[in-house]
């Protein structure tokens, strides 16, 4: 039990906390340590016991909080204010070239007129969005699908390089800052937990990137902050209380509100001056000790960007260069083919193993039938492999010199591999298909899309977990999800309980789903996560798309008469109507959908308390819903709380909320304030 703290112990905790946040923005960011190890670890101790003492002088930007917090159940969605959009490719000096002259063109420039481009390095680790209220960090998310991501922020604090609170000192912090940039590891980092992974006998990353990713999305933050993660800022999202003439001032106030910005950053006068630096890092990224794979480019201009505006999911004033694609020779030692969730069937080479990047491949898609035909891709051939980036390893072409003399053309099978089924290749495809609709390979495939990350994320739920499943006949469709329970997964070997309780509470989580995800989790041929969330935003509640007709979906701008062609048939379908009608008996309902930044009218902006128990969501449940509708979820009721929800045994919350006059709701009038569906 923790005693009241007096003044002048409140006040050392606030000393020490500064001095600590000082300390390791020298050591960290500037690589200047202030002082020697020991005496930072004798003034941590000594904050370390205050706060062990007094718990309430603990605080979220304190740097003690740095060593990660306990294992949570899983991640909530976080909205972005304002979408992380994607960039265009570029990969020659006539690319970039070409996007100069659009640009000039847009703004009605000539070549007279002077241009200046921030090029910056592109970084391969994963893009994430810290929010900051008042100069304190509150929210830290992974980058998603561009308008939501994942809350990671207590995974994020324990990356020592991201200050927790904003020094007051220099340019002015604003009162709302969300921050853009990369978490990465560097080299040596990378094989130091690959090696650790190895002598552990567990599966080694594959590259810094995906390492880093891993990292950033444990359950156990504790985890994280063993992984000496590294970040560097490169942008904002929304910004309240100051504003930038130009991306170098951006960048330069940010190095002085503490944020790591990369030193090898330039303000180009053209863009051949861009292209110079280019061709400069594709030689020289090697000597970097953490992986680059381009260079960003970048109008800059805050006036001109703000012209230019964006197309899609894209920004018409930036431009990603992408080194060359690395390449490497191998052998085809067979081809195999997968069946996928819509019957597609691809050949893939198998190879005998070889580095690509960095990254040891042995495989590679040849996408179709007709591109073997077309490369003359035969087993037992040498051949060049190349890999970029995210991008599945590709065979690019053959060495015909090496072709040996019992090298066997492929041919595409007529049975499907798994089911049996006939395989048809329709007149004007690429791509044959097998017709079983019980073809056990398309059923695994679209119930690992149904879980997948960025459709019903349903973490837990990997392929091999899926196919264990099926082999035992506890499920059959997606709506059998919703009906597991914790005896059903302990009777699969090797699960224990505690997995057990994760998966399902990660799959009651995915009860409420945005719109767009379950649209795109459907697995309906065409309908990737933008057009998805393209008929969400046209249609915006399920019932509302269930009843629509093929000439509405089609007069969606960017869906088109083929797409609607498909989706219109899919809803169409009587066994797919049975399918939604099993998931939304067991309890799947997806939330009404909210355009980005137009959130309900009712909870915009409001912070609300959710008090005793509800009946029809958990609290993670209702909280998640709170944040997608705009609201800031809070546990305690003060002066400030906009709304408290009550449910059945609410308690002194409730009391305290009817004493202060704040408004008062039942599960059900904040349900239908939140747009959620019966």
């Amino acid at each position: 039990m923790s005693t009241s703290p007096d003044t002048d112990i409140a006040k050392r905790a606030a000393e020490l906390r500064a001095t600590l946040h000082d300390w390791n923005y020298r050591y960290h960011t500037l690589d200047a340590p202030a002082v020697s190890d020991a005496e930072y670890d004798r003034l941590f101790r000594e904050l370390s016991e205050i706060e062990a003492l007094h718990p309430e002088l603990r605080t979220d930007d304190s740097p003690t909080q740095r060593v990660g917090a306990p294992p949570a159940a899983a991640f909530q969605a976080s909205e972005h204010r304002l979408p992380m959009l994607s960039l265009a490719n570029a990969f020659s000096g006539e690319e970039l070239a070409d996007f100069d002259r659009r640009v000039r063109r847009m703004l009605d420039l000539t070549i007279e007129n002077n241009l200046e481009y921030v090029a910056e390095l592109k970084f391969d680790g994963l893009a994430v969005s810290l929010t900051y209220e008042r100069g304190v960090l509150i929210v830290g998310a992974t980058r998603g699908d561009g308008y939501r991501g994942e809350n990671v922020t207590a995974n994020l604090r324990t990356v020592r390089d991201i200050p927790l609170v904003l020094p007051a000192d220099g340019v002015s912090v604003p009162e709302l800052l969300e921050v853009r940039g990369e978490v990465y590891l560097t080299k040596a980092e990378f094989e130091r937990i690959n090696a650790e992974r190895s002598a552990e006998g567990r599966p080694l990353f594959a590259n810094p990137r995906n390492a880093a990713a891993g990292s950033v999305r444990q359950l156990d933050s504790s985890v994280t902050a063993s992984r000496n993660l590294r970040f560097f800022a490169y942008g904002v999202g929304e910004v309240s209380g100051i504003s930038f003439t130009g991306q170098r001032q951006l960048l330069d106030a940010l190095h002085t509100w503490r944020f790591p910005v990369n030193p090898h950053t330039r303000l180009c006068a053209d863009i051949q001056e861009v292209e110079s630096f280019c061709e400069h890092w594709a030689v020289e990224r090697q000597s970097l000790d953490y992986e680059i794979d381009g260079v960003v480019v970048k109008l800059d201009s805050l006036e001109l960007q703000n012209r230019l505006g964006s197309v899609a999911r894209s920004p018409r004033w930036a431009i990603a260069y992408k080194f060359p694609a690395e390449e490497a020779v191998t052998r085809v030692t067979g081809i195999v083919v997968q069946v996928g969730r819509t019957g597609a069937l691809t050949p893939v080479a198998e190879l005998e193993p070889v580095s690509v990047g960095g990254v040891t491949v042995s495989r590679a898609t040849l996408h179709n039938e007709d591109e073997v035909r077309r490369k003359d891709i035969r087993i037992g051939d040498w051949v060049n492999v190349r890999r970029a980036g995210e991008v599945i390893p590709e065979v690019v072409s053959v060495i015909p010199e090496r072709r040996p003399e019992d090298a066997r053309a492929f041919e595409m099978p007529q049975r499907c591999p798994i089911c049996g089924s006939d395989v048809v290749r329709e007149p004007g495809e690429a791509v044959a298909r097998c017709v079983g609709l019980s073809c056990p390979a398309q059923i695994l495939e679209r119930l690992v899309h149904f879980c997948s990350k960025g459709a019903m994320d349903i973490d837990g739920l990997g392929p091999a977990m899926i196919q264990r499943l099926l082999e035992s006949r506890l499920i059959s469709d997606a709506s059998d999800l919703y009906r597991l329970t914790v005896d059903d997964l302990l009777a699969l070997d090797g699960v224990q309980k505690k997995l057990a309780e994760k998966i399902l509470a990660a799959i009651a989580a995915s009860r409420t789903p945005a719109l767009d995800s379950f649209i795109f989790a459907l697995g309906i041929r065409h309908v990737g996560e933008s057009v998805a969330r393209l008929v969400a935003e046209k249609f915006v509640s399920l019932e509302s798309l269930l009843d629509a007709e093929e000439p509405a979906i089609a007069e969606i701008k960017g869906v088109g008469p083929a797409i609607a062609g498909e989706l219109a048939g899919f809803l169409s379908d009587g066994n797919n109507r049975s399918l939604l009608d099993r998931l939304r008996e067991n309890g799947v309902n997806p939330m009404r959908f909210q355009a980005n930044n137009a959130v309900s009218a009712g909870l915009a902006g409001r912070s609300i308390v959710f008090t005793g128990t509800l009946e029809r969501l958990t609290r993670s449940e209702a909280e998640d819903m709170a944040r997608r509708m705009g609201a800031e979820p809070r546990s305690s009721v003060t002066g400030g709380t906009s709304m408290v929800v009550a449910g059945t045994g609410a308690g002194s919350k409730l009391q305290k909320a009817r004493d202060l006059g704040i408004t008062v709701l039942s599960e059900d009038e904040f349900r239908a304030l939140a747009g959620a569906q019966d």
